[in-house]
């Protein structure tokens, strides 16, 4: 994203891939958005083996990549996580539980560890695959 030729190609080459799986995507103005009290969240919800993670994923994707919402403001991503009907204050409470902290650290080294350098990263087996354009080798991967 710093040549700005590359920045501006990335997206269009974004929206090309969100059109062909019918999933919408809109250039967020507030982007990059700092994720890390929304990726302690998560991993908050993964912990509990909350049931509603894929509400809370879908809630912030519509948020950031839909309505352009502003998730690096406090009051925005507590109004979009309360819309959603989480409880924002309880979230954030756990989401700043140290085991909720060292948990988060823990898998992002294992990712490192593992090779990962960036999203989407999947895995099939040890095999790795970056990027969304790896999707249809993921498939084939996994028939294998």
């Amino acid at each position: 994203m710093t040549v700005p030729a590359k920045g501006r190609y990335v997206f269009v080459d974004f929206k090309r891939f969100a059109d062909g799986y019918g999933v919408p995507l809109n250039m967020n103005p507030h982007f990059p958005i700092i994720t890390t009290t929304l990726m302690r969240m998560v991993t908050a919800l993964q912990m509990h083996k909350y049931p509603r993670m894929q509400t809370f994923m879908d809630a912030v994707f519509q948020a950031i990549w839909v309505d352009a919402l502003n998730l690096n403001d406090p009051v925005t991503v507590s109004q979009v996580l309360t819309s959603a009907g989480f409880d924002a204050a309880a979230l954030l409470a756990m989401a700043n539980e140290q085991a909720t902290k060292d948990q988060l650290k823990a898998v992002t080294m294992k990712a490192v560890e593992r090779g990962v350098f960036g999203a989407p990263t999947f895995f099939v087996g040890e095999e790795m695959f970056w990027g969304q354009d790896r999707i249809e080798q993921v498939k084939a991967a996994l028939k294998a």
